[in-house]
């Protein structure tokens, strides 16, 4: 019995640590728009401020590019999605997003991702989804409606919303393409190593679209504005890459090694209230009551259509997996 107690202790203590893991990393994550606009604002363009974040995580996380570098090889349809879909464009979409409408919204609205999974798996794989899920997408949609406030004729930039929406469409495309090959039998691959090969896939995209040699340079030597306040735009950078980025995807990862990811993806939704407050309080980006229950619904939603997925993966699975569906799920990682 002693045994018994004390393996049991260190599972408990190993979900706690977990569970520390997952509001870190939801913190970190949510940090990434209150310090991208005002470098934004400051001058920088959307996509220059994207590379910026994507280059500088991807030379941090290069070390484990090498190590796992048999990824190249095993896995490079996997590395090439989560590049193009998981890290280019989710963050490209998003920042672009947060350029034109408030940072809640834009997350608000990326969160719509769940509910555009399960819309996949039953009308375009024609495959039967639960109740409580079309009850999660029913809440997110009527959740988002409160959150743009459609009864004002859309009061925020119609193009902010379709970015945004964007940056939600490029997290379903990833969670399609990670979902392909986990019922291949074959060893998932490490998770570091896919997030360090995507970010320098990422990289190397964004500088063929960004062309960063445009860059106005001299912004980063500055100051840049947050709600009156200036702040170092090279402290803003920094905060960026190695807390909003590197921080919050290694220790997202880790989390979900020690819980499972339908836990780990319900922890996430933090993030959406972590940006709001943020940006509340940093930009003086303030919400209306009923954009304030609106977000609520739509984190609701979202809970609801991911709780429902199945805890095992099964024959052909698109709304449920692994540690590969759980980096999907933080790509925009924002």
């Amino acid at each position: 019995m002693p045994v018994r107690k004390s393996q049991s202790g260190q599972v408990g203590r190993g979900k706690g640590f977990g569970l520390g893991l997952a509001v870190v990393s939801a913190f970190a994550f949510g940090g990434s728009g209150v310090a991208a606009k005002p470098l934004i604002e400051a001058g920088l363009d959307p996509l220059h401020v994207v590379w910026l974040r994507v280059a500088g995580a991807a030379l941090v996380m290069l070390p484990l590019a090498v190590r796992h570098r048999a990824l190249l090889r095993e896995r490079p349809a996997l590395l090439a999605g989560f590049g193009l879909l998981g890290v280019a464009g989710v963050q490209a979409f998003y920042f672009a997003s947060i350029s034109r409408i408030p940072v809640g919204v834009a997350l608000l609205v990326e969160y719509l991702a769940p509910a555009l999974v399960l819309g996949w798996v039953r009308f375009v794989q024609r495959r039967p989804v639960t109740r409580a899920a079309a009850v999660g997408v029913i809440l997110a949609v009527g959740g988002l409606a409160c959150v743009v406030e459609v009864w004002a004729g859309l009061s925020f930039d119609a193009f902010g919303l379709l970015l945004a929406l964007g940056a939600a469409c490029c997290q379903v495309g990833y969670f399609v393409l990670s979902d392909q090959g986990s019922d291949s039998g074959e060893r998932a691959p490490d998770p570091l190593g896919v997030i360090a090969y995507g970010l320098l896939v990422g990289a190397a995209v964004l500088t063929v679209v960004a062309r960063p040699w445009n860059m106005d340079w001299a912004v980063l030597a500055g100051t840049a504005d947050m709600d009156g306040t200036p702040v170092s735009a090279g402290l803003l950078l920094a905060w960026i890459v190695l807390i909003a980025t590197v921080l919050a995807y290694v220790t997202g990862v880790v989390s979900v090694r020690r819980l499972s990811p339908q836990v780990a993806g319900v922890v996430a939704c933090l993030e959406a209230v972590v940006a709001t407050v943020l940006a509340w309080f940093l930009l003086g980006e303030h919400l209306s009551a009923p954009q304030i229950v609106g977000g609520a619904v739509v984190l609701a939603g979202a809970f609801i259509a991911q709780s429902s997925a199945p805890a095992k993966i099964s024959v052909e699975p698109v709304a449920s997996g692994g540690p590969e569906r759980e980096l999907s799920a933080r790509g925009h990682v924002a």
